[in-house]
């Protein structure tokens, strides 16, 4: 069968997306993975019964609670919980933190939602200005925001203050923990430092911890496939006859990082099939990490397979970046790498 897109070879390093503020607020929904997740679709783990009880708490939040049971047509409905207008879902990686937000998002009868992560909010607010986001969300029902993240201050008040603003006007929020995988108990559980450094906030939000295992058992710990340049030119020749792929170095890929906004990387990868990185190398500039961490996120969301050569990607930040303040955003992007290329 003939493919039905663009075929080829492009390069990464090349492309300069435009993203319009319209654009942007237009990409504010569910990535490819949890387009259909649905209350229905989570399954709970019986081992572990916080997860049903967060499953049916959130269904309250979202006004889907389950129906009365039967009992005569006069018999009193039982008494729903008084519910903040925020919820925050703290738990480990793998228990369906996203699945349920994403549920939350799908199901919510609201005129006016969004659903993106941490990142995606504050570039927003980088690439529009604070007061322009605030005028944008200001009326939004709901608002979800995937990976509350907690180790930039900065990105950490400005996100607090919108957020404030928003619930004085009626938004309801929700909003999951971006603990890291395989955290081996290190600040597994984000509650307490969420509400923390939220403070003037914490009494809009309910915490619900939802405990469990990794439900797709990935070895985090292993490392991302590395290919020789034989099979790594064979994978890119392969994939583009079916569908668009990119080629470039890694060098090359970070340095035009620095050129884009960080919200326009999701046009970076528009419609490629799979992402091909060579002579991949250690990262020793901070600022460029962390862009690259960006281009992980939105690749993994995309659900684009990633092939490479020289060191394996899982070794991409060096030990004195990990042992430092962006320590979960590393290691999540680490999980990712490794995933993205078994895919």
């Amino acid at each position: 069968m003939p493919a039905s897109g663009p075929t080829g070879v492009v390069r990464l390093a090349t492309r300069t997306p435009d993203l319009s503020g319209d654009q942007m607020v237009a990409a504010l929904t569910p990535p490819p993975q949890f387009a259909n997740a649905s209350f229905e679709s989570y399954r709970a783990d019986p081992e572990y019964p916080s997860q049903q009880a967060a499953k049916e708490l959130l269904m309250t939040f979202a006004g889907v609670g389950a129906e009365p049971s039967r009992g005569g047509l006069f018999r009193r409905r039982a008494k729903q919980p008084d519910l903040k207008p925020g919820v925050y879902l703290d738990g480990g990686f793998g228990v369906g933190k996203t699945h349920l937000l994403a549920a939350i998002y799908h199901a919510m009868p609201a005129r006016r939602k969004y659903f993106g992560s941490f990142i995606e909010y504050t570039a927003l607010v980088g690439a529009l200005g604070y007061q322009n986001v605030v005028r944008l969300f200001t009326g939004a029902d709901l608002l979800c925001i995937d990976e509350f993240e907690l180790d930039d201050p900065g990105d950490t008040m400005v996100m607090t203050r919108l957020l404030g603003e928003l619930v004085a006007t009626g938004t309801r929020l929700a909003a999951t923990s971006n603990t890291p995988p395989n955290a081996l108990g290190e600040g597994r559980f984000a509650a307490q430092d969420f509400l923390r450094e939220i403070h003037a906030m914490a009494e809009s939000f309910q915490t619900i911890r939802i405990d469990g295992t990794d439900y797709r058992h990935r070895d985090v710990d292993g490392h991302a496939v590395t290919l020789d340049a034989s099979h790594y030119a064979q994978a890119i020749e392969s994939a583009s006859v079916d569908a668009l792929v990119s080629d470039d170095t890694f060098a090359d890929v970070i340095a035009h990082l620095a050129r884009v906004h960080p919200s326009r990387y999701i046009r970076l990868i528009d419609g490629l099939a799979l992402v091909g990185l060579r002579e991949v190398s250690v990262l020793t500039d901070q600022s460029a990490a962390l862009r690259f961490v960006a281009l992980v996120d939105r690749i993994y969301d995309a659900q684009i397979p990633i092939r490479a050569t020289g060191i394996s990607l899982d070794r991409v930040f060096p030990e004195e970046m990990l042992a430092g303040g962006y320590r979960k955003k590393y290691l999540r992007a680490i999980s990712r790498l490794v995933a993205s290329t078994i895919a």
